[in-house]
């Protein structure tokens, strides 16, 4: 009888732990380590406690390992911790130490100045890296088949690997590296600064150009460091794992290319190390029931009672919502289109792009809609972009801006929604569209990365390209006009584009396949 796959991930993000997750990594490491132990592997997921998953019921200390880290002894103690869900063959460790919750107890990521980006995140992760280093060299028992890390912040254990002498022996663990967003690459000079790769590990000897950046030699850039010199690189959609073949010269077109590392990718893939494979997507999990119209709207005024209250003053975005809602309380609308993500360039440039008359696509999508029809877009992250939805939902009676997070407000605008937008610059993957699909929610999409091998023009949603941002804007709004004719015509064509788009699968169990035949078991020893 073949011996079980044994794996370890590092990962910044894990859902199975309450407040564990940011973004897309959460929802992968939630998801991916069940799905891998349903086929026979053994996994054990390490990420940060940040100052509160160690304190989770039930939490058991299992060591306290002395991590030489910027010339100083520090103690990481490492705890076991339950899942929000439990799996055999799933475990949770979290490590402690006060430089994970520097940001803020709870907080993930830090938000450093931008003269200096990525400062207090590099620390942390660097320090994380280090004491998992450690604890595989203190005790090889646990030693795992392969080591499964996640984007930038646990490239740092390679660097390790390859050049620290204490641990060496770990060039014998092949080594995975997912890149779930290429454009966040963790850069930071080599020296010069509390936060660089000589004060992390003083006196570490190293091949500087292989861990630079190709674009400024004097830095270290993790992502880089993570292409070059992992056993297999994984990208999360096929569609996404060509188009950062390109040059980054193409941001003009609405991706983005390699980011600059399109040299470090293509010879990736030479070296037969590059694959391309789909996150998948939890059917277990059953999708709202569609809310009535003023459960939703009750609903959400009660969130927004709770945003507000967090707050000494009332937002701005807050009160207009709050007046939008009062508003459409008394009223049905005809057609609800929906959003829900972080705001941030990637998700929301084209919402904001002019189309060729000089006017944001989104104004455009809401004179299409009208005032019979709603748009409700739940999100937060780039104060220029939540100041510009702010004065659109002041703007337009028919857009209510949302300016925070909630699951249960985003469950309740995938059941409710009549169409989803997703017109993102460039997308890895996604999720967003998976979960609207998941409910019967047809979306409408930028085709590009996971988005073009999820969502199918014409049968399961709708779809828009564009050589430019101005083309992409236009088409954005062409097609959303398109989309909306169809929802007000004959009922059988669009029930039929929403009972395709419920019946569409993205499976785990086809992504480990995958896994299991093109990322692990080519490694395994």
């Amino acid at each position: 009888m073949t011996n079980p796959l044994k794996l370890f991930m590092l990962a910044s993000e894990n859902d199975a732990l309450p407040g564990g997750k940011v973004g897309g990594i959460g929802d992968v490491v939630r998801e991916m380590p069940p799905a891998l132990a349903e086929q026979g592997c053994e996994l054990t997921v390490l990420t940060p406690a940040y100052g509160v998953f160690h304190k989770l019921s039930g939490a058991n200390l299992l060591m306290t390992l002395n991590v030489n880290f910027q010339g100083r002894q520090e103690a990481v103690r490492f705890y076991e911790v339950d899942g929000r869900t439990t799996q055999a063959n799933v475990r949770h460790w979290v490590l402690e130490h006060p430089l994970f919750s520097e940001g803020g107890v709870g907080q993930i990521y830090c938000d450093d100045p931008p003269n200096s980006p990525f400062a207090s995140d590099a620390s942390k992760f660097a320090l994380f890296c280090g004491a998992v280093a450690e604890m595989l060299v203190q005790r090889k028992d646990e030693r795992p088949d392969v080591l499964h890390l996640h984007d930038w912040h646990a490239a740092f254990l390679l660097i390790l690997r390859q050049f620290h002498p204490d641990f060496q022996s770990l060039q014998d663990i092949p080594c995975v590296y997912t890149i779930h967003n290429l454009a966040l690459q963790g850069v930071r000079p080599f020296t010069g600064h509390d936060s660089s790769l000589a004060a992390w590990y003083p006196g570490l000897r190293v091949e500087a150009p292989v861990l630079a950046d190709p674009r400024w030699p004097d830095c270290l850039n993790p992502m880089a460091v993570g292409i070059r010199l992992a056993d297999r690189v994984h990208v999360v959609s096929p569609t996404y794992a060509e188009e950062i073949m390109l040059p980054s010269a193409v941001n003009d077109r609405g991706y983005y290319g390699g980011e600059g590392l399109e040299a470090d990718l293509l010879q990736a893939r030479a070296d037969d190390r590059l694959v391309g494979i789909l996150n998948g997507c939890d059917y277990s999990v059953r999708a709202k029931a569609r809310p009535k119209w003023d459960v939703l709207v009750s609903g959400l005024q009660s969130q927004l009672l709770v945003w507000s209250a967090a707050h000494p003053s009332l937002k701005s975005a807050h009160f207009v919502a709050t007046e939008r809602l009062r508003e459409w309380s008394a009223k049905t609308p005809e057609t609800i289109l929906t959003s829900v993500g972080r705001l941030t360039e990637q998700k929301a440039q084209l919402l904001y792009q002019p189309d060729c008359n000089g006017v944001p696509a989104l104004y455009g999508i809401l004179e299409h809609l009208g005032e019979k029809g709603v748009y409700i877009f739940l999100g937060s992250g780039d104060p220029e972009l939540e100041q510009f939805l702010l004065k659109a939902s002041a703007r337009f009676t028919n857009f209510i801006f949302l300016n925070g997070y909630s699951d249960d407000v985003s469950s309740s605008l995938y059941s409710i929604g009549d169409l989803f937008l997703m017109p993102s610059s460039f997308e890895p993957c996604g999720i967003s569209q998976m979960l609207a699909m998941r409910a019967g929610q047809p979306c409408l999409v930028h085709h590009v990365g996971g988005l073009r091998d999820t969502v199918e023009q014409g049968v399961d949603g709708f779809a828009f390209t564009g050589d430019s941002l101005v083309q992409q804007a236009d088409a954005l709004v062409e097609t959303c006009a398109d989309a909306l004719k169809i929802k007000r015509g004959p009922a059988k064509p669009w029930k039929a584009i929403g009972k395709a788009a419920k019946a569409a699968r993205f499976t785990w169990q086809d992504s480990i396949g995958q896994y299991l035949d093109k990322l692990y078991r080519p490694l395994r020893q």
